[in-house]
C-alpha cells in the first residue's frame, strides 16, 4: 500500500481510526495496540510524517477528514474477519459513492483467502491439502521499502495538519490495570524490533524447530505472532525468511512454513464460513452439552486448577501475554474436555488476555480443540495434562518457571503473576498450591462417554 501510495507523488496523511469495532477487541490486545502505534508513530516521524488519530465511527471519521483536509482518496490494508469486512464494505461503498477513491490493498497474509481452490473451485475444510496446494504457489518477496522520500510530499499540502487526538487520551491500556507494567517486559514492539526476533529465531531456533517447537521450557519458536497481529513485519519477510532457511539445509525451516501456512488456513475458512468466529462450525455439535461459565472455569481462568501444566499456560499468558502453542492445546482441552466447559468461555477469555490475539487463530484453535471446528482433533483424543507434561516439560523448567507454589527458590516471573493479575482475586505467593479440579481419569471418562453419545 505504501509503495503505491507513493507512487502517486501525491500529498500522504497516515491516518488511525478508533472505530467501535476495534475498541470492541479484548484489554491485552487493545493495551498493545496502544504500544504498537506509538512506535509507528514514532517511526513515521523519521521521516517527516505525522500519524493522526481519531476516535469514531470509520465512515463517519474518513468522511470528515476528507472535507477537512481535501483528500482525494483513502487507502487502507484489508483485514479479513466479519466485522472487519462488513465496516470496510460499507466504508468503500459509501467513499466511491461520494466521489472519493477508495482502495484497499494486501498485505496482512501470504494469499487473499479466495486465491487458493479445490479442483471443483470450491473452498478447502482440512489443512493437509491447503498446505499441499499453498506450498506449491510462488509467494513473491516483500517490496522494498519506497525509495522516494516521504518528508518532501507531506510539505505539498495545503492548509494546516489536521486536528489529531492525543493517544494518551484514548487510554488503550486502562483494563490492564497493574498488570501492564508486567506484561510490557516480555513486549516486543516495532519494526525494529520484529525484525530482530526474526534474525534471532533464523540464526539458531528455526534448526531444531521441528523437534523444540513443543517443549515451552525452550527458546525454541520465533514469537513473531505479536508483532504479526498489528503488522509490525509483514507476512512475506517471514515467509521468504523462512525459506531462505530451507534452502541452506536447515531441517526445521519446512515445519516453521506449515505452520505459517496454518495461519493462512484459519483466514481461509473465516472467510469462506465466517461463522467459525462465533458458533460452532460443525452445526451438529449445537446441541452438545457443554457447561456454561462456572467456578471450574473461574479456578481455570485463575491458573488455580491444580494441574501443573495446565496453570503454567494460564499464568504465562498473565505474565507474558503470550502462551505457547502446545500450553494452549493442553490449557484448551482441559477446559472443554476435563472440565467439559464450552469453547466460547476459553475464546472470550484468549480474546481478553492475549497480546497476539487473532481472530481466526483464535477461533479455529478453540474448535480444532473441542472438536467442533474444521480438520478437529477427534473427539477421543483427550490431552493429559499430566502425560503432557511429563512428554514435554520433563525437566519442570516451564512449570517452575510459572508456578511459584511448586518450586523451592520461585523466580521473578512466578512471583510476577500475582503482580500481575487482579487484586480482588486476593493471590500471593504463600498460599498452598490447590488440589486438582478434577480427577483426570474421571474427567476423561466423562468427556469420552458425552462424546460418545453425541456420535450415536
Amino acid at each position: 500500500m505504501l509503495t503505491a501510495a507513493v507512487a502517486t507523488r501525491r500529498p500522504l496523511l497516515p491516518v488511525f481510526v478508533l472505530d467501535p469495532e476495534t475498541e470492541a477487541i479484548g484489554a491485552a490486545a487493545k493495551w498493545r495496540l496502544g504500544l504498537s502505534l506509538a512506535a509507528f508513530a514514532d517511526a513515521l516521524a523519521g521521516i517527516g510524517l505525522r500519524l493522526t488519530l481519531r476516535r469514531g465511527p470509520a465512515l463517519a471519521t474518513l468522511e470528515a477528514l476528507v472535507a477537512e483536509t481535501g483528500a482525494g482518496g483513502v487507502w487502507w490494508s484489508r483485514l479479513y474477519d466479519p466485522e472487519a469486512v462488513a465496516r470496510d464494505t460499507g466504508v468503500k461503498a459509501a467513499l466511491k459513492t461520494a466521489g472519493v477513491e477508495a482502495h484497499s490493498f494486501a498485505g496482512h497474509l501470504l494469499h487473499e483467502p479466495w486465491d487458493i481452490e479445490t479442483g471443483d473451485g470450491g473452498f478447502y475444510r482440512v489443512y493437509s491439502p491447503f498446505w499441499k496446494a499453498m506450498r506449491s504457489r510462488q509467494i513473491p518477496a516483500p517490496a522494498p521499502a519506497p525509495a522516494l522520500s516521504l518528508a518532501p510530499l507531506a510539505a505539498h499540502g495545503t492548509g494546516p495538519a489536521p486536528r489529531s487526538d492525543r493517544l494518551a487520551d484514548w487510554r488503550l491500556g486502562a483494563a490492564m490495570n497493574r498488570g501492564a507494567a508486567v506484561v510490557e517486559r516480555h513486549q516486543a514492539v516495532g519494526e525494529a524490533a520484529a525484525r530482530a526476533r526474526l534474525a534471532l529465531f533464523l540464526s539458531g531456533p528455526v534448526a531444531r524447530y521441528s523437534e523444540d517447537r513443543d517443549v515451552p521450557g525452550l527458546p525454541a519458536t520465533s514469537r513473531l505472532s505479536e508483532n504479526l497481529t498489528y503488522g509490525e513485519i509483514g507476512i512475506r519477510e517471514v515467509w521468504h525468511g523462512g525459506l531462505r532457511a530451507r534452502e541452506e539445509g536447515q531441517p526445521g525451516a519446512e515445519h516453521f512454513l506449515k505452520e505459517l501456512a496454518w495461519r493462512e488456513f484459519a483466514y481461509h475458512l473465516v472467510h469462506h464460513t465466517p461463522h467459525i468466529t462465533r458458533a460452532n462450525w460443525r452445526p451438529e455439535w449445537d446441541g452438545f452439552p457443554w457447561h456454561g461459565d462456572s467456578p471450574d472455569a473461574e479456578r481455570w481462568r485463575r491458573g488455580l486448577t491444580g494441574e501443573p501444566f495446565v496453570d503454567a499456560a494460564m499464568r504465562e499468558m498473565y505474565v507474558t501475554g503470550t502462551m505457547h502453542n502446545r500450553a494452549r492445546m493442553i490449557a484448551a482441552s482441559y477446559l472443554t474436555k476435563h472440565l467439559m466447559t464450552d469453547w466460547h468461555v476459553g475464546l472470550s477469555w484468549f480474546a481478553d488476555c492475549l497480546t497476539d490475539w487473532d481472530p481466526a487463530a483464535n477461533a479455529m484453535g478453540w474448535q480444532w480443540v473441542a472438536g467442533s471446528g474444521p480438520d478437529a482433533a477427534p473427539y477421543f483424543r483427550v490431552f493429559n495434562p499430566a502425560g503432557q507434561a511429563e512428554k514435554f516439560d520433563a525437566d519442570r523448567a516451564y512449570v517452575g518457571r510459572f508456578v511459584a507454589e511448586l518450586a523451592p527458590h520461585p523466580g521473578r516471573d512466578a512471583l510476577d503473576y500475582f503482580a500481575a493479575v487482579p487484586r480482588s482475586w486476593g493471590l500471593d505467593a504463600s498460599r498452598a498450591y490447590p488440589a486438582a479440579t478434577i480427577d483426570l481419569a474421571e474427567g476423561r471418562a466423562r468427556a469420552l462417554a458425552a462424546y460418545a453419545a453425541r456420535k450415536t
